[in-house]
């Protein structure tokens, strides 16, 4: 079952048990699952790997707005949006550790040949596509440079 299918069949089970934040950030989910689907030029087909980049970019806009709330004093609004990110991760692949990350951007350096800080672009080009979803693009990035250093 890919991630659209599954996200529907979630949507139902948070319906019958009326768990009313999980049924929002679901939905939110599945709006933007159909909106890439239906998108100018799309094949009318979602990829488990578009949907991945899809959930980390709404993890992280749910995680922004999370800190706009916080930083105006507004606590309440602030957990339901921590609420919809941990609803949202639940469906991206497990985070890397730190001892993880460095041995998969060690290899990821030495399959690209990489030796100089100034190799740190075309060490991330490989990283972030390799590493969608498990790791974050500012760890790698520390970790690259510091690699590479």
């Amino acid at each position: 079952m890919n991630l659209f299918d599954q996200i529907s069949e979630d949507i139902k089970t948070a319906m019958k048990a009326r768990e009313k934040v999980r049924l929002e950030a679901l939905r939110g989910i599945k709006k933007e699952f159909l909106e890439a689907k239906t998108a100018p030029g799309a094949n009318g087909e979602l990829t488990d790997e578009a949907a991945v980049k899809i959930l980390v970019k709404l993890a992280k806009q749910r995680r922004e707005s999370a800190k706009i709330y916080e930083d105006n004093n507004r606590p309440e609004l602030a957990a339901n949006e921590l609420a919809e990110m941990a609803v949202i991760e639940e469906y991206l692949p497990k985070k890397l550790s730190a001892e993880e990350l460095d041995s998969e951007l060690k290899a990821i350096i030495a399959e690209v040949g990489a030796t100089t800080p100034a190799d740190m672009g075309k060490v991330m080009g490989v990283a972030t596509k390799k590493l969608a979803g498990r790791a974050d693009g500012r760890d790698i990035s520390a970790r690259v440079k510091a690699l590479l250093a």
